[in-house]
């Protein structure tokens, strides 16, 4: 199958709406992209099951070797001639292992290419994390809407005051970059209130602290690289990707780097994606149904929003081009670059 025949099935064009007031997602089935579907320590000799906009993969290891493929180790000889574009028909995945997660190839496998995976500075390219750092949730909404409230800065404040802070502060600065594939929120805090969950098993005693958070998001995976600071407190570097399992749904492996702060915070910090979880699910599940049907409500903004409508038109240029067919990463696209600096890693 050629390169042609290959980006034909593996993109159909989406249709055209009719303008709009207000914001509707198009089509945000983006290819020719590294999804980390799993931790690599929950994959075994065992087949497990995980899904991207509802194409299957299949993970194993065989002889300690990392394979994914589109049916069951047991079943592939069989079906193979059932292999689909994804697979070039070969029905088997690129798939590597980095960071301690399985990394599968997402679009046509002809383009698929190591350097294209994120650079994540604070995890160890072996993956040789404790098993305490790395949590799964998921959450009832797609993976950008899953995302778009990830980078709000305004419901974190809020929704999760009693585990990571409330909104007071002296100030308050929101910094927004990007690229034709990513976009990068940074937002700066001065005297902000003690994180409860600092206060009670880190140890902080002061009762504001300084706050830095960058949050880096690579639009075609929705992976997200984020990097918040607290001083005094400790550095919570976190990596949240948003597998996007279907348009209603999402998952959301988890790593959040807290070796170097003393115990039981490093401990503890990690399993606050359990209560961060619900609180976020009850705001996003009942937003899922009206974020693809346009309505007369207007959406309304904040200077909070800029981040997230960044993302929107980041987004909707990225779709608009891959409708085109142009699948190709921009002259501005380095996913590997390093990125420690702009997270702010070092002083």
């Amino acid at each position: 199958m050629n390169t042609a025949t290959l980006a034909e099935a593996l993109f159909v064009e989406a249709p055209r709406k009719a303008p709009r007031r207000d914001w509707t997602p198009i089509n945000y089935d983006l290819r020719d992209t590294w999804f980390p579907v799993s931790h690599s320590r929950d994959v075994s000799e065992r087949p497990i099951r995980r899904i991207i906009h509802a194409q299957l993969y299949f993970l194993w290891r065989q002889h300690g070797r990392p394979m994914a493929a589109e049916f069951r180790p047991d079943q592939l000889e069989r079906l193979r001639p059932q292999a689909s574009a994804f697979t070039g028909g070969s029905g088997m995945y690129p798939v590597v292992e980095r960071y301690g997660y399985l990394w599968v190839w997402y679009g046509n496998p002809e383009h698929a290419d190591a350097r294209m995976i994120p650079h994540i500075p604070f995890l160890p390219l072996d993956g040789s994390l404790p098993g305490y750092t790395q949590r799964t949730v998921r959450f009832d909404a797609t993976s950008a809407l899953s995302v778009e409230n990830l980078i709000d800065l305004t419901h974190a404040d809020f929704l999760h005051a009693n585990t990571i802070g409330d909104g007071i502060s002296d100030s308050d600065v929101v910094e927004v970059e990007w690229t034709s594939e990513t976009v990068t929120r940074t937002r700066t805090v001065t005297q902000k209130s003690v994180a409860p969950i600092m206060r009670w098993v880190g140890g902080v005693r002061a009762k504001f602290q300084d706050f830095r958070a960058v949050l880096h998001v690579h639009l075609r995976s929705n992976v997200c690289i984020s990097y918040p600071r607290f001083r005094p407190g400790y550095d919570v570097p976190n990596l949240q990707p948003f597998l996007p399992v279907g348009k209603h749904r999402s998952r959301g492996d988890v790593t959040f780097n807290t070796t170097a702060a003393p115990a039981p915070f490093r401990y503890v910090m990690p399993r606050i994606a359990y209560v961060i979880q619900p609180q976020d699910n009850s705001v996003v599940r009942p937003q899922n149904p009206c974020y693809f049907e346009p309505g007369d409500r207007p959406d309304l903004h904040s200077r909070f929003d800029t981040p997230g409508t960044r993302y929107r038109f980041q987004m909707e240029q990225l779709a608009a081009r891959q409708s085109r067919g142009e699948m190709a990463y921009g002259t501005d696209a380095d996913p590997e670059r390093d990125i420690s600096v702009l997270l702010g890693m070092k002083d």
